[in-house]
């Protein structure tokens, strides 16, 4: 459904907003929506572990993956943190993206002082160390509206009484969905015999086109038979090892060099595919008939077949 990130200063009243963020959502929302609030508290992250960078990192890497985790169409998910890098935070915007989820970003605004005085205030065992709230309110990284990964952005003030709940309600169940791009759309994984279907395929084809051409002239529209690897559930017993591959050809006589050639060039490019899921003309199919097909295209193109 959508994906809330809570951002501001430490100790600036983000889980005070959150918490009446969640208490709106869970009253005018319908009971098979799941609202859920992950912070660093439920995951057990303490105030320490913002002394040190490197437990930092831990930190934020213990908390994008329980985003990971709970992330969902049917749950509007809040993170509750600080979420002052916005590098961060385009990891957040980015994963929404990929789980088709809504996103909005509330920004708690509190100044350094009061910050620094709520913080000495605590008595919950939950406060930074005062350099650790200096560097972590230096360092902070504001969010902008300007900037996709923040957008919508709602800022609400520490003293303010009468948060935007209900614009907020409305950004995260009837907002727009940002379709996934390319750079967070999952990577279909090749199968582990795509190489070897590739190399059958492509070698089996090269052999019948030069048989055939040795047989008799070539030239037009042709049908050439292949022996397939596996057979093919829904071919007769008789023709289930046998692979059709339809394709036109010039009117002149083909070298084994120029088809070698053109062999060479296409399994290049599908085995790019192999790790990048895809090649630049989109999506790549992985069977037999399909790798057939393939070629059987690109063969025609590269022997400038008119069409």
């Amino acid at each position: 459904m959508a994906l809330i990130t809570i951002s501001g200063y430490p100790s600036s009243g983000k889980s005070t907003r959150t918490a009446q963020i969640y208490d709106f959502l869970s009253s005018a929302s319908s009971p098979q929506l799941k609202i859920k609030v992950i912070s660093d508290d439920d995951l057990a992250v303490g105030r320490m572990s913002y002394d040190d960078s490197l437990q930092e990192k831990i930190a934020r890497a213990t908390l994008f993956s329980a985003v990971t985790r709970h992330i969902a169409k049917d749950t509007i998910l809040i993170v509750d943190g600080m979420n002052y890098i916005k590098g961060f935070r385009y990891q957040l915007y980015c994963k929404a993206r990929e789980a088709g989820v809504r996103v909005a970003t509330v920004y708690v605004l509190a100044t350094p002082d009061q910050c620094r005085k709520w913080n000495d205030e605590r008595g919950d065992g939950k406060r930074y160390k005062p350099q650790t709230l200096d560097a972590l309110i230096q360092r902070f990284e504001e969010p902008s509206s300007m900037v996709r990964w923040d957008a919508p952005l709602f800022t609400i003030s520490w003293d303010d009484p009468t948060p935007p709940l209900e614009r907020i309600s409305d950004a995260v169940t009837t907002g727009i969905i940002k379709p996934p791009n390319v750079g967070t759309q999952i990577t279909p994984k090749a199968p582990t015999d795509a190489l070897r279907t590739l190399e059958h395929t492509t070698n089996a084809l090269v052999s019948a086109l030069m048989a055939a051409q040795a047989a008799g002239p070539l030239g037009g529209p042709i049908v050439l038979n292949i022996d397939t690897l596996e057979p093919s559930s829904n071919t007769s017993a008789n023709d289930s090892s046998v692979l059709r591959v339809r394709l036109t050809l010039p009117h002149r006589a083909l070298t084994l060099s120029e088809l070698q050639r053109l062999k060479r060039q296409f399994v290049a490019a599908r085995r790019k595919a192999v790790t990048l899921g895809s090649t630049e003309k989109g999506r790549v199919e992985w069977g037999e008939d399909a790798v057939g097909r393939a070629f059987a295209e690109f063969l025609e193109e590269g022997l400038s077949v008119a069409r």
